[in-house]
């Protein structure tokens, strides 16, 4: 029998943040826990030492690197916070470690300690901008070659600099700076980050009962049932109006076998004739 996967190990954070300050005595800002999981700020210079104490020190022994993500702060003097999100599979823990960065001031790669970083750097210096000294491939991963800008930057424009079609008179793919027709257009001068201050079209649907078993925001106590609320609504219209029928109480008025009223009697003698197989002769 196999033996069973560790439980998390999340009554021991502050063991893990205790053997992490041990492990990283110079470079650590801060260490703590949120939200069950371990949070360490390292100074950018010492990443690299951080991040190889952290997957080969005996009690920590974070071997694998699941993921790099960016953040955005516009406020901060380094804007940008490059989040590294390592598993111990031994301890099965979890823990972030979170480095500052500008758009000048490059962060170390970690590709010799995990190759898999090459890939997830990649994504977020075409995302956010930020540079990753020691890679060997620094290109962009997700956007169009000739992209100018980094999408997940607050003051990126919403619409991007430059819209791309194909050009049946050119037969070829073309880059043009974007232009919206302006009568569908309100200025408003304010950040598209921060969300407008008038209704949007289609906001006003917010207000109306939501169908039932759809998802909602609201709590159960808040929420106003589809049909808690009575609204005049139309019966449908029936497929063959004016000539079908409004209600069928009962098979006699369905028109099986009952003749129509403004419809003419049957011939007494037929032209054809039922034959004795039960076809018409």
């Amino acid at each position: 029998m196999r033996a069973p996967a560790p439980a998390f190990a999340a009554d021991l954070n502050d063991a893990t943040i205790d053997a992490a300050r041990a492990a990283i005595p110079a470079g650590l800002v801060d260490a703590f826990a949120k939200v069950g999981e371990v949070q360490l700020h390292v100074h950018r210079d010492h990443l690299v030492p951080a991040l190889s104490a952290l997957r080969d020190t005996p009690g920590l022994e974070y071997q694998q690197l699941m993921e790099i993500a960016g953040v955005d702060y516009p406020s901060r003097p380094e804007r940008f916070e490059v989040v590294y999100c390592l598993l111990s599979v031994t301890r099965n823990h979890r823990l972030h470690v979170h480095v500052a960065a500008s758009e000048d001031t490059p962060v170390s790669s970690v590709t010799d300690l995990w190759p898999v970083a090459g890939w997830l750097e990649r994504e977020v210096y075409d995302m956010f901008g930020v540079l990753f000294a020691g890679n060997r491939d620094l290109r962009r991963i997700l956007t169009d070659y000739g992209f100018r800008g980094h999408p997940f930057r607050k003051d990126f424009p919403l619409t991007g600099h430059v819209e791309m079609r194909y050009s049946e008179e050119a037969k070829r793919v073309m880059y043009e700076p974007v232009s919206l027709a302006q009568d569908f257009r309100t200025f408003d001068f304010t950040s598209p980050w921060d969300g407008a201050e008038y209704v949007l079209p289609g906001d006003e649907k917010g207000a109306l009962p939501q169908q039932k078993g759809a998802q909602t925001p609201v709590t159960a106590d808040q929420i106003q049932k589809a049909d808690a609320s009575e609204s005049k609504a139309k019966a449908p219209a029936a497929s063959s109006e004016p000539y079908a029928k409004a209600d069928a109480k009962s098979t006699a008025e369905t028109g099986a076998g009952k003749s129509h009223p403004e419809g003419t009697p049957k011939p007494a003698d037929p032209d054809v004739v039922p034959g004795k197989g039960g076809q018409n002769q």
